[in-house]
């Protein structure tokens, strides 16, 4: 991931003594006066990367902010624990890997630190895909990221059933936070409403049994390395939930990159079936578990695209193209 130089960290700052004395000793590094390099990760906020100017040795820092205190902690607490057990299954190896936690201290501003891992983000690879036509990696890829979601889900399946109400619920945040930013009038708002209902009325969105997601699965927040190895960041909102609610807000992504880049909804169709497929590959009879998996994907992937107009980046033309297309997804009932 390419960061953006910004300066060099205090020796007063109390980061510098908790990187010095608790973090690098942990890679192998004995204590001595270092001087740490300050990168700024574009499109993440308050994450940042700290190198040792003589070893080369790096790190990340996430910050967790918020105007709640205890809010923040209990965020960063949660992604370092979440880390901590997704390694403790397995995901500690390639070609499935989560990036490492060094430490989580609430004392300096509720910093995570991580390792530093290389590779492209899946941001990188739909790029180089839409403008330098390199479709096959992105084919290739999208093979690998099933692979690893397949696992990360079936090895975490319980007995517990779906509560899709809380999806619902979640769908009601979306719809109030555009119109409070006036990108959603009332007859949208009403149609969009009226979906949600349609929806939790369908018997499949409550069949399926909980598993853990990875629920932030946006394409910031995968990186691949060569071959299949596939490595997963920013975990703080993993929960157990559908397992299509990580499939449909990839889907949405994709669907999204594609719509901005072209201007046509529909470009993205052929990466969207070619990941579901991949996906369902992982289950005894792939055709029955395709077909159940894309009867639910519509709704995850029509709240993805309500979730990505809500953004503040996004122009009002494109909002608007985003909320229609929210609307054609969630018309579709297969």
């Amino acid at each position: 991931m390419a960061a953006t130089y910004i300066g060099q960290l205090s020796y007063e700052d109390p980061l510098y003594r908790y990187l010095q004395y608790h973090i690098m000793p942990q890679m192998g590094i004995s204590a001595y006066e270092a001087q740490y390099l300050v990168f700024k990760f574009p499109d993440s906020r308050n994450v940042y990367m700290y190198e040792d100017s003589k070893r080369g040795a790096r790190v990340v820092g996430k910050f967790f902010k918020s105007y709640d205190r205890n809010h923040a902690r209990k965020n960063g607490e949660n992604e370092f624990n979440n880390l901590i057990f997704l390694r403790s299954l397995g995901f500690s190896g390639y070609p499935h890997y989560v990036v490492m936690p060094l430490g989580f201290n609430p004392d300096i501003d509720n910093v995570l630190v991580e390792e530093y891992i290389k590779g492209d983000t899946l941001s990188v690879v739909i790029n180089n895909a839409i403008s330098l036509e390199k479709r096959n990696r992105l084919f290739c890829k999208l093979s690998a990221l099933a692979q690893f979601l397949s696992v990360l889900h079936n090895s975490t399946a319980d007995g517990s059933a779906v509560d899709f109400d809380e999806s619902i619920h979640y769908m009601i945040r979306l719809l109030k936070s555009l119109i409070e930013k006036g990108g959603l009038d009332h007859d949208s708002t009403n149609e969009l409403n009226h979906w949600g209902d349609v929806w939790r009325k369908k018997s499949c969105m409550w069949e399926d049994r909980n598993v853990l997601v990875h629920g932030d699965m946006t394409p910031s927040n995968i990186l691949f390395g060569k071959d299949w190895d596939t490595m997963a960041i920013d975990l703080e909102r993993m929960k157990r939930a559908d397992r299509v609610f990580d499939l449909g807000r990839l889907c949405g992504e994709l669907k999204h990159s594609f719509f901005r880049a072209t201007g046509n909804p529909f470009s993205a169709e052929p990466f969207i079936g070619h990941f579901l497929w991949e996906y369902s590959r992982y289950f005894p009879d792939q055709n029955n578990a395709f077909h159940s998996i894309t009867r639910r994907i519509p709704f995850y992937m029509g709240i993805t695209l309500l979730r990505i107009a809500r953004n503040s980046w996004i122009d009002e033309n494109y909002r608007k193209q985003l909320i229609h297309e929210a609307k054609q997804t969630l018309r579709t009932q297969i």
